[in-house]
């Protein structure tokens, strides 16, 4: 099983990055999809979900409206485009797929700075 996030980098304030996490080694269309972020001394924390059956999504009160996640199960990948970014939205961000197993990605790190 693996999970890769890619996309990650330096953008400026008001700047716009795509996240991607390529899946492999499991069902990946019957999995839910999530991005989770850990920001320096912070918790792990929910960013968005995509659900496998019906596709709805659900969102942090800190990122609705900037974020978007969406899934492409023919390409078994997972993507979270991120507008209007802000300096707190700097963090590592991680793919997690969940279903009746657990699986996380390695993180990519996403930096909002000028």
């Amino acid at each position: 099983v693996q999970l890769v996030e890619s996309g990650g980098g330096l953008v400026q304030p008001g700047g716009s990055l795509r996240l991607s996490c390529a899946a492999s080694g499991f069902t990946f269309s019957t999995y839910a999809m999530s991005w989770y972020r850990q920001a320096p001394g912070k918790e792990r924390e929910l960013v968005a979900r995509i659900f496998s059956v019906t596709g709805s999504t659900n969102y942090a009160d800190s990122v609705k409206g900037r974020f978007t996640i969406s899934r492409d199960n023919a390409k078994n990948t997972v993507y979270l485009q991120m507008n209007s970014l802000k300096p707190e939205d700097t963090a590592v961000y991680y793919c997690r797929a969940t279903r009746v197993n657990d699986y996380w990605g390695q993180g990519t790190q996403v930096t909002v700075s000028s």
